[in-house]
C-alpha cells in the first residue's frame, strides 16, 4: 500500500501503519488501568469503582481512541516528514515545525489522559499538565496555521 505524492517521490504505508498497530497495542496496554500500567495507577481522587457500565464503556472507548492516535502519532514522526516536505512550499524550520505539530497533535492524548487519571485532583500535578499539554496544543495550532497559511499562499501562485 503506497501513495505517490510526486512524480519521483513514493510513500510506502506498510511499515507506518505496522508500526502505529504495535504501538497503539502497547499504549493500550500501558495505560493506567492495563496490565502494563502499574507506573501511574490511577488516583484515589478518581472513582473508579463507583462508575457505572456505560461510563466505563465510554471511558474504555476513548482509550481505545488515544491509543490508536499514540500508535499513529509516532509512525508519523519515524515516516511523516517526508510527505510534509514533499507538499511544502515553507522554510525548512517551519516544515519541520509542522511535523513535529502534527506528531504531537495525535500522540499526546494518550499520555495527557492518563496522567490526569494518575494525578487526580492534585492542583500542582494538574497545573503541570495543563501546561505542558494544553499550552503545548496551542503552540502547535498556531504552527499549523502559519504553515496552512503558507500552503496557501503557494496554492495562489499556481491557480
Amino acid at each position: 500500500m503506497s501513495v505517490i505524492v510526486s512524480e519521483t517521490r513514493t510513500i510506502h504505508f506498510k511499515p507506518a501503519l505496522a508500526v502505529a498497530i504495535v504501538l497503539a497495542i502497547v499504549a493500550l496496554l500501558a495505560t493506567p488501568l492495563g496490565p502494563l500500567g502499574v507506573f501511574w495507577q490511577p488516583s484515589a481522587d478518581i472513582p473508579v469503582s463507583s462508575a457505572t457500565s456505560i461510563q466505563l464503556i465510554l471511558f474504555l472507548g476513548l482509550n481505545i481512541a488515544e491509543s490508536l492516535t499514540f500508535g499513529l502519532g509516532i509512525a508519523f514522526l519515524v515516516f511523516g516528514y517526508p510527505m510534509v516536505r514533499t507538499v511544502s512550499p515553507a522554510s525548512k524550520g517551519l516544515t519541520r515545525a509542522a511535523h513535529f505539530a502534527i506528531t504531537w497533535l495525535l500522540s499526546n492524548w494518550w499520555i495527557h489522559d492518563s496522567l490526569h487519571a494518575h494525578v487526580g485532583m492534585e492542583l500542582n500535578g494538574m497545573l503541570g499538565i495543563e501546561y505542558g499539554f494544553h499550552f503545548t496544543l496551542m503552540i502547535a495550532g498556531g504552527i499549523l496555521a502559519v504553515f496552512f497559511l503558507t500552503l496557501l499562499g503557494q496554492w495562489k501562485k499556481e491557480y
